[in-house]
């Protein structure tokens, strides 16, 4: 018989600090909260299935607007005794790895914990490593700061049109990014470059992801839909691995393919925005197979919580809420449908980087128990492990635990 997992991650959508936010410099950091209070935001679809019953979310529950906003999805906020609380089954998710990145995020939602975090270079990049791009690029650079992506361009983009040096910069996360204009650098040469620090960036300058981040206009200039994510492999075989070996189709959205530098992928397309994403899901969702559809979306992060644009994120979120209905709709008897993040961006807090937050997961589909609540778990790893369970594939060096019997109606 035929068995779909829908795969959502919310990209950023954190719920929360956790524990050791302050080693990170992320005391305080909420991203629900802080997107909620904005007048824009609606989530009554999220609420129906369990969003605002998840441990730490209890700020919601306390507030009217929440309660009437459960009332409407058709959950009891404060459900009697015996009575379902809401439709789907929900947790807190606490991330193991050492780290806030969108790429370990990933691996460890994909059931690779990482230990040890990924290097930054908060201080700029070494000068041997922009030494040796330079003489592969046959470019010098400009920036080597940490720097916003917008204000970088505002910044150096007119000496880089005159120069044609390339735009180097990072951020707290373990990213080398480049951005260049694409009157100046073509796209596919900017990728080419990419590809170039990708191989250069080993070893201690080991970074999650090489950025291409192109741009294009006149001064303060304009960041395009063109940006491509060059990532490290995974240290050893992921959930996707395991399903793709196995004989099922893994379908990645997003920049799902890039993370995973196109390992364990089966399929892959990209996406412009959050829209596409969820239009490109639903897509999948009308095709027979067996597997994983991992989608990421990403405008929640990259548009508005790296750019501290609270009603830009309220908006987001109120959207996907709106496109929910359609994509609970698409379900057949045997899938699930899955939504989560992997990390926070709080677009209140002065910080413009990712915070140290607990995620959302919530499970929904006709197999899914109503009212569950698994409380806080203590690794993302246990999504892997629970679709893994549930596809019939074998879960051995994967970190997490499995949920499935939890979650899953008794059979008649």
């Amino acid at each position: 018989m035929m068995r779909r997992v829908f795969l959502i991650v919310l990209d950023s959508v954190g719920i929360g600090e956790m524990p050791d936010a302050g080693l990170f410099g992320d005391e305080g950091s909420d991203t629900l909260r802080a997107a909620s209070t904005s007048p824009y935001f609606s989530m009554p679809n999220m609420a129906r299935l369990g969003l605002f019953h998840i441990d730490g979310t209890e700020w919601a529950r306390d507030d009217g607007r929440f309660w009437k906003m459960e009332k409407a999805g058709g959950a009891e906020g404060s459900a009697p005794d015996g009575a379902v609380s809401h439709q789907g089954a929900v947790a807190r998710m606490q991330e193991a790895s050492m780290g806030k990145d969108t790429t370990i995020g990933h691996w460890e939602i994909a059931g690779v914990v990482s230990q040890e975090p990924l290097p930054t270079f908060l201080e700029g990049f070494p000068r041997e490593l922009l030494d040796a791009f330079e003489k592969e690029t046959g470019r010098g650079w400009l920036c080597n700061k940490p720097y916003s992506g917008t204000d970088v361009i505002r910044d150096y983009g007119e000496e880089h049109v005159k120069t044609g040096k390339l735009i180097v910069y990072t951020s707290a996360d373990s990213v080398f990014q480049i951005a260049a204009h694409e009157a100046v650098v073509p796209v596919d040469t900017l990728y080419r470059y990419c590809e170039i620090a990708r191989r250069l960036c080993t070893g201690p300058y080991g970074v999650g992801r090489v950025i291409a981040r192109p741009f294009e206009g006149e001064h303060p200039f304009k960041r395009t839909s063109r940006r491509h994510d060059y990532s490290l492999r995974p240290p050893r075989p992921t959930m996707l691995d395991k399903i793709k070996g196995a004989g099922m189709e893994v379908l990645a959205v997003g920049k799902i393919n890039d993370i995973f530098a196109g390992q364990g992928i089966t399929e892959m397309v990209r996406t412009s925005g959050n829209g596409e994403g969820i239009l490109r899901t639903l897509g999948y969702g009308k095709r027979s197979f067996d597997g994983l559809c991992f989608t990421n979306l990403v405008d929640y992060d990259m548009l508005y919580g790296h750019r501290n644009d609270v009603d830009g994120y309220a908006k987001a979120l109120t959207a996907f809420d709106q496109a929910l209905p359609e994509l609970l709709a698409m379900l057949q008897e045997e899938d699930l449908l899955m939504i989560t993040a992997d990390h926070g961006c709080d677009p209140i807090t002065p910080s413009t980087d990712h915070s140290r937050e607990y995620t959302p997961w919530i499970v929904a589909g006709p197999k899914v128990r109503p009212g569950v609540n698994l409380r806080t778990r203590k690794t993302f790893g246990d999504i892997a492990a629970t679709i893994l369970d549930y596809l019939g594939v074998d879960a051995e060096g994967i970190d997490g635990e499995s949920v499935l019997e939890q979650i899953l109606r008794e059979e008649p």
